[in-house]
């Protein structure tokens, strides 16, 4: 007889029939979510890229450009980026930055579950893509290898390459690799990069706010920006020095001092800023020789022999030279008007604004008001402004045509700069503007050139290739053609010398009319007037000019042309007499180069752009030698150097006797004086100013090479023969040159018989 079972327990029996199949459904419900997770995760992973890739890692870097002490002059980056070890970050920083973007990465293998799963429940809510969830490793990976789209997909395969990335690599080396490539706003990336840009130090030297600062960007490098936002990046600091507080990493002392202060920020220079043409001629040599990618993203070394106390000096003085000019000739006016541009004041902005301002600096400024009673204009430039009164616009309010009015772009020079301004007005960023001290300059289109070569090796140690790099990149030390004036005559006279003639002979200065080619041909001298008989010395010195035509008539025009050849001279050289005079078209950097044979007995030396190229792992790509070439004997070279020695004891340059100093050197001067020249040396130095129009202008009545030129030249060399005291000329007697009173005599003194100066032949051609 069945047994029978009560209604409670077939109940029991009957439930537990129910839960066991909930239970095995649940599970079968687990194990296919979990297969086809895996699934998901092969599928996905199969295009990823191969983590192994990362023990070659090695982001895109800076190639850094350095001066003959090491340091640093310029840089070519795609992405803004200095390598660092891990040791280079602090603790400090490191703190901050796992207090904000990962609390747990010591302690998780490359994902936080429980992370995920929060921020998957929010995303749910609210209906957004699944994010706010990434460890650093994931943030890592995400970086490195895929786009920064928010959908699920890519999630996923974050999270497989983040866990590849923690089985393959220890957590020093994934911070290290984090820190090196995170993206930290205004095309910086890595934290030694941003140090190096937002406080101008080394990551291991920040301060606790400027840890907190630099750790809060990550997130949002452009709306954090304390640049272009400094509110909202205060507010985010005091969050990551929050963060700390709460994790235990600084005390309660340290936060409350930290968030007291305001952001200070100590803007890196941009280094290019020093020799901007300089830096621009070994771009396009080095993309040349080594490609452009190599050259923004190599991380190359290239060391000059640039000399940035002689390169400073000379920004100045070619600056300060053409401010002379402009002043010496009066206001000119034609400025440029904004407001009849249609351009609103407020949103008026200019290329000099973008480089740091600092005392000394020549820039453009707005006109905001201007007031002729007063005599008064309130101009700004940047986050600057500045009053000009009578005293800042004397030399422009002595001409009957100055005028200015609002909305003119006037030139100035900056003298200091103060605090924040209570004028109540603000720039086009909504900063307030910050008070100046500025003197009213001019800019009428005069431009100028410098160049410095070192006699020896042959570095270019300071150029200078225009007035403003932003307004003008023509480098017009090396691509200007201009007219050279009686700065071509030391090869006439060198011609002259070879071919027998000695400095005290005899020349007839004295009405003349040549015949040529082309007809009579009746020149004149600067001063018209006539000296009669004369030795060469005298003619050189004084830059006569019927002699130099009649050394040249009597050495031949051919002879001369093949003297300036042997010196470096490739510009095209018509074979006409006035070329005695300078009625050619040379480039500075010829002219300079070819001087360098005098000071050197003979032996020209080309200019070297570059010392030595190193890799991104130190290896040598490139290591130059100057390239060398026998213009004239050295017997010859001595009696130039005595002759040109004589322009400045009693001739055309005698202001560069305020060196006291061992030079020599030519000025020069074209028709209607468009061009300025003067091209001299030391026993260390070459050099060559020249000043112009780029158009065919004149500069104006007496701008003479001596009077436009020389000074600019003087006003460098004083820095350059600092550290060079006591020199003499190969040849030199015991006495102080100097002194000489006859370059004649001076110039029989040269020995009989001398050996050229001894130089290493170059590895390969220079450029």
């Amino acid at each position: 007889m069945p047994v029978l079972q009560s209604p409670v327990r077939q109940v029991r029996i009957a439930g537990t029939r129910v839960a066991g199949w909930l239970a095995f459904s649940l599970l079968v419900i687990i194990a296919a979510s979990i297969g086809a997770a895996c699934g998901l995760l092969i599928v996905y992973s199969t295009d990823l890229p191969e983590v192994n890739q990362l023990e070659r890692y090695r982001p895109s870097s800076i190639t850094e450009i350095y001066d003959d002490q090491g340091r640093e002059i310029g840089s070519f980056a795609l992405q803004r980026r200095v390598v660092a070890r891990y040791e280079d970050f602090p603790k400090l920083l490191r703190d901050s930055v796992l207090s904000t973007e990962d609390k747990d990465f010591e302690n998780h293998w490359g994902i936080n579950f429980w992370r995920i799963l929060g921020a998957a429940y929010r995303d749910l809510r609210s209906g957004g893509k699944a994010q706010g969830a990434s460890t650093l490793t994931m943030q890592l990976a995400r970086n490195l290898f895929l786009s920064p789209e928010k959908a699920y997909i890519r999630k996923l395969q974050e999270i497989v390459l983040a866990m590849q990335i923690e089985r393959r690599f220890t957590k020093p080396q994934i911070f290290t690799m984090y820190a090196n490539q995170i993206y930290l706003g205004h095309g910086v990336y890595g934290f030694e990069a941003g140090a190096e840009y937002y406080f101008s130090k080394r990551a291991k030297d920040l301060t606790l706010d400027e840890a907190a600062l630099l750790a809060g960007l990550p997130q949002a490098p452009n709306s954090y920006s304390p640049i272009l936002h400094p509110e909202r990046a205060l507010r985010r600091r005091n969050i990551v020095i929050n963060n700390l507080l709460e994790d235990g990493k600084i005390t309660v002392e340290q936060a409350t001092a930290a968030k007291s202060g305001p952001i200070r920020l100590n803007l890196q220079t941009a280094p290019n800023l020093l020799a901007p043409y300089y830096i621009e001629e070994l771009r396009k040599y080095l993309e040349k020789r080594y490609g452009a990618e190599e050259v923004h993203e190599g991380a190359l070394r290239v060391y000059t022999g640039i000399d940035s106390d002689i390169q400073i000096a000379a920004n100045k003085a070619v600056l300060e030279g053409i401010a002379d000019l402009e002043r010496r000739h009066g206001w000119k006016g034609g400025l440029e008007n904004v407001l009849a541009s249609g351009i609103p004041l407020a949103q008026y902005q200019n290329s000099d604004w973008d480089a740091p301002v600092v005392p000394g600096s020549y820039v453009h400024a707005l006109v905001l008001d201007y007031s002729p009673e007063k005599r008064q204009a309130t101009v700004c430039f940047g986050k600057y402004i500045a009053k000009l009164g009578a005293e800042e616009m004397k030399w422009a309010l002595a001409s009957a045509a100055f005028a200015l009015k609002t909305g003119d772009v006037v030139y100035v020079r900056v003298l200091a700069l103060g605090a924040p301004t209570d004028l109540q007005r603000q720039n086009a960023l909504g900063e307030d503007l910050i008070t100046a001290k500025a003197v009213l300059e001019q800019d009428s289109g005069v431009q100028g050139a410098f160049l410095l070569i070192d006699n020896a090796t042959g570095d270019v140690k300071a150029l200078v290739g225009g007035r403003n790099f932003n307004d003008s990149k023509f480098d017009r030390a090396t691509q200007a053609e201009r007219q050279v004036g009686s700065s071509f005559k030391p090869y006439v006279y060198t011609t002259a010398i070879q071919q027998g003639m000695k400095p005290d002979d005899l020349i007839v200065d004295a009405p003349t009319t040549f015949m040529t080619a082309s007809g009579p041909y009746t020149p004149h001298n600067y001063d018209n007037r006539f000296k009669g008989p004369i030795p060469l010395s005298e003619a050189l010195a004084e830059s006569r000019n019927i002699p130099a035509l009649k050394v040249a008539e009597k050495v031949g025009i051919s002879n001369v042309i093949a003297t300036a050849r042997r010196f470096g001279i490739t510009s095209p050289l018509p074979p006409v007499l006035p070329l005695a005079l300078g009625a050619a078209d040379l480039t500075l950097v010829e002219q300079v180069s070819a001087f360098t044979a005098f000071p050197n007995d003979g032996i020209r030396i080309a200019p070297r752009w570059i010392k030595s190229v190193n890799d991104y792992d130190g290896r040598v790509l490139e290591h130059d030698v100057a390239e060398v070439s026998d213009a004239t004997d050295a017997p010859t070279a001595r009696t130039m150097v005595k002759l040109l020695q004589g322009v400045v004891q009693h001739g055309t340059s005698t202001k560069a006797l305020v060196l006291k100093h061992a030079v020599a050197g030519k000025t020069g001067t074209t028709n209607d004086f468009t061009d300025a020249w003067f091209v001299g040396f030391t026993p260390s130095y070459t050099a060559g100013v020249w000043l112009g129009y780029d158009e065919k202008k004149t500069l104006g009545p007496k701008e003479s090479g001596a009077d436009a030129a020389l000074p600019i030249w003087i006003d460098v060399m004083k820095v350059a023969i600092a550290g060079h005291p006591n020199e003499r000329f190969p040849g030199d007697v015991a006495t102080d040159s100097l002194k000489t009173a006859n370059p004649a005599t001076a110039a029989r003194s040269v020995a009989p018989n001398s050996t050229t100066q001894s130089f290493a032949k170059p590895a390969r051609a220079g450029r």
